[in-house]
């Protein structure tokens, strides 16, 4: 059995106003054994298009490497646009080493909600993934429903919106379409995806993404 933990703390500072919220990187960043155009930090896989969709639409020209510069750069822009990052999975276990949210078992949670408390200024969690077993949605609808905290549903286009309460203040939740190429057949299957493909050819699930998350970042 593999012991796969978060290798990275929440990053999170007096600011943040948005949370991106995800699971585990892939096993790989555990044990250091970096690929070529991985980056040390969270989201930093050379196949997550989280940072290639955000050097995309703010035109950071980001590095893709194992480089520190490549990692402060992320941290700079996250900084500048009140952005964080905390992922709900501290560590599980997997027979099978891979990089699935299905295959994760004996799970262990971070207590998000104590973040949520500790940084005033967080008002948006923003899942990498809809709602699924093991998603990022998936074990924050879990916690919620352990403290009794009600989840509304606001908006039930593509990408979902929700809010609940805690401490006195309001949350919403969005829940993007994955930034993993894992998402490409369920993009592809997308109405609004199929009627721009069909206008344009040249139209790719990677475009689709870029549209997405230049509304909520």
């Amino acid at each position: 059995m593999f012991f796969h933990f978060h290798p990275y703390e929440p990053f999170l500072h007096q600011d943040t106003k948005k949370i991106i919220v995800g699971t585990l990187p892939p096993p790989r960043f555990c044990t250091k054994e970096f690929k070529k155009r991985d980056v040390n930090f969270c989201y930093g896989s050379q196949d997550n298009l989280l940072w290639q969709v955000l050097d995309k639409i703010y035109n950071l020209n980001l590095l893709f490497d194992n480089s520190e510069l490549a990692v402060n750069l992320r941290k700079e822009f996250l900084i500048k646009h009140q952005i964080g990052i905390c992922d709900i999975v501290q560590s599980c276990e997997r027979e099978k080493i891979d990089a699935s949210d299905i295959g994760m078992k004996n799970i262990i949670r971070r207590d998000i909600l104590r973040f949520l408390k500790q940084y005033k200024n967080i008002d948006t969690l923003i899942f990498t993934g809809g709602l699924c077993k093991n998603s990022p949605e998936y074990f924050f609808r879990q916690i919620l429903k352990k403290e009794n905290i009600k989840f509304e549903n606001i908006s039930n286009q593509i990408p979902k919106i929700h809010r609940f309460e805690y401490d006195n203040r309001y949350f919403k939740t969005i829940s993007l379409t994955s930034p993993s190429n894992a998402a490409n057949r369920s993009i592809g299957a997308n109405i609004d995806y199929k009627y721009k493909k069909s206008k344009n050819p040249d139209y790719t699930t990677f475009d689709f993404r870029v549209e997405q998350y230049k509304e909520i970042f």
